[in-house]
């Protein structure tokens, strides 16, 4: 495994009016792009009802990439394991890992959106309980045997998956957590933390060493991966990133606070609608080669982060743009991260 692993977060979000058939062409033009630069991974998140934003539905996106880009590895992240059943979501990431080639990496975490509770059929007051029946049962079906469970909102009875795993004994699962209580549950229940986009540094560091801690009573040692997702924006200045990219992350934190992002964040974290300038700081990483380079190693240095995985394209900056700032990120900071661990 590379020292540090690079990939990117292909939201898929675009405003209501724009043309999707031209939008989604871009998006397999920015993935045939990195399977080309050599990015590492590629990941798709999951939202439903995300209007007055359009947005891709993750499992068909990424079947169509893995088909075009099969060098990539792909992130299911995240999937809102609380509004799903577990036979049907076992039976989907085992297909994916058939189809990949045991490139998928199974995401997950409770979500936080009302509509998409209601619109489930499920309410968020117990939620965390289904979501962590729901792994539980999900881990014993890729397990291979028959299962057999009662859950409070399903039961299995002798059920197996149809198809085998291609990575042994499961795909990664990476928990994403943003309370402490959460990080607690990650270190349990993951293979690792899936760190967020919205935190800061000093909230990250105080909750690392809760995630320790939980590895420890749980006898689990350090992950060998501990993957982070950041907005990230690299141009030949730092001047001229902020210019680019400033207004289109600021327009992106608009909308996850419309989406109610700020309520489930840790107190001292969760005023994203401040000015630009104190919403990126320890939050964004956008800047020049070298600085987007000491943002990666810093993150890599403080908490161990060994695969970041990137948001370049803010809502409504252009294809070109996005697909210079993935070649200046390959052809400039990767060496210098990598060279720097």
């Amino acid at each position: 495994m590379k020292k540090m692993q690079f990939g990117v977060m292909l939201r898929g979000v675009f405003p209501q009016g724009d043309d999707m058939r031209t939008r989604f062409a871009e998006l397999m033009e920015q993935a045939r792009a990195m399977e080309e630069l050599g990015y590492d991974s590629l990941t798709k998140g999951s939202h439903f009802s995300t209007y007055p934003m359009q947005e891709m539905v993750q499992i068909p996106f990424l079947s169509r990439v893995m088909a075009e880009c099969p060098s990539l590895r792909l992130n299911a992240g995240i999937v809102l394991l609380a509004l799903h059943k577990p036979l049907e979501v076992a039976e989907n990431f085992a297909t994916m890992d058939l189809m990949s080639g045991g490139k998928m990496i199974f995401g997950c975490a409770l979500g936080y959106r009302d509509v998409e509770f209601k619109g489930f059929g499920v309410e968020r007051k117990g939620g965390v309980r289904r979501f962590e029946e729901n792994l539980d049962a999900i881990k014993r079906l890729w397990a291979g045997g028959p299962v057999t469970m009662q859950g409070t909102h399903f039961e299995l009875e002798e059920a197996r998956i149809s198809v085998p795993l291609v990575q042994k004994p499961h795909p990664p699962i990476w928990v994403g957590a943003n309370a402490d209580k959460a990080v607690e549950r990650a270190a349990r229940l993951g293979d690792c933390w899936y760190l967020n986009p919205h935190q800061r540094l000093d909230t990250f560091q105080r909750q690392m060493e809760i995630y320790k801690r939980a590895l420890d009573a749980c006898g689990k040692p350090f992950p060998k991966e501990l993957p982070m997702r950041r907005e990230v924006f690299c141009a030949p200045t730092h001047e001229e990133a902020v210019r680019v990219a400033g207004p289109f992350l600021k327009s992106m934190y608009e909308a996850y606070e419309d989406w109610g992002q700020d309520k489930v964040m840790p107190a001292g974290d969760n005023d994203i609608s401040q000015r630009y300038e104190e919403l990126a700081k320890d939050r964004f990483i956008v800047g020049s080669p070298d600085e987007v380079a000491e943002e990666m190693l810093r993150y890599h240095r403080t908490l161990g982060v060994n695969h970041i995985i990137m948001s370049v394209q803010g809502t409504g900056l252009p294809q070109s743009q996005v697909l210079e700032t993935f070649e200046l990120m390959a052809k400039e900071v990767f060496p210098k991260v990598q060279q720097g661990m």
